[in-house]
């Protein structure tokens, strides 16, 4: 899989005008997006060089003043046949990266390790995640991507827009957005400390059975608030 064909293929993608979410279009247009490309989805040879990638995503987010940073990891595009696949090995890269941390960080403090509390994120390197799964076979119309693709979104920078009481407008503009797009809202969408981030990562529609598989090993940080 060529490296700069698939960057210049996600760069197309978010700058086409029916994109979704405008605060990843403000992190391209700011050069604030890195990029890695990796193997199949399903195989773990590179969750190593993943992981490492993202540490240093996080060293440099850490090292700015900017808002709008992410990190992307896509994979080869074969293989992936339908929506609950993709779901399957989202999970699995997703806990083989959170096991490789816990061999060397404790979680993030300022939210829970619970992939079942509303304050739950993803953390890598004691930095928090949302993360946003994309796939040529969605069934959300603004999920899909010609490759299956893992995006990295600082935590602590949507806690900023609150900060700055800009959060709200930019939620706003972008659930109009993906209605246009995909025809309804996201029924998993729910705001942060209302329910668990993780029904909205891979895009998939749950049913009220569905349990996140993702197992958490991080040794829990003892000023941890939002466990």
């Amino acid at each position: 899989m060529n490296k700069e064909i698939a960057i210049e293929a996600y760069k197309e993608y978010i700058s086409n005008k029916e994109f979704v979410c405008v605060a990843a279009k403000a992190a391209l247009a700011r050069q604030q997006i890195q990029y890695m490309v990796a193997g199949h989805m399903a195989c773990p040879r590179d969750d190593q060089q993943i992981h490492d990638f993202l540490c240093t995503f996080i060293d440099t987010y850490r090292n700015s003043a900017e808002l709008y940073h992410s990190a992307v990891v896509m994979f080869e595009p074969s293989g992936i046949v339908n929506e609950e696949m993709f779901d399957s090995l989202l999970w699995q890269r997703l806990q083989a990266l959170s096991t490789l941390d816990a061999l060397e960080h404790p979680y993030d403090a300022r939210v829970a390790a619970d992939p079942n509390s509303g304050n739950f994120s993803f953390s890598l390197k004691e930095e928090a995640f949302f993360i946003i799964g994309l796939n040529p076979v969605s069934s959300r119309a603004g999920r899909q991507f010609k490759y299956p693709a893992l995006v990295f979104n600082p935590h602590q920078q949507f806690e900023q827009l609150k900060e700055k009481h800009k959060y709200n407008a930019l939620k706003m503009v972008v659930r109009k957005r993906d209605l246009n797009v995909s025809g309804s809202i996201n029924p998993m969408l729910e705001d942060f400390g209302e329910a668990s981030e993780v029904y909205q990562y891979s895009g998939r529609r749950y049913d009220e059975k569905w349990q996140c598989p993702l197992k958490i090993y991080h040794d829990k940080p003892a000023n941890n608030s939002a466990a």
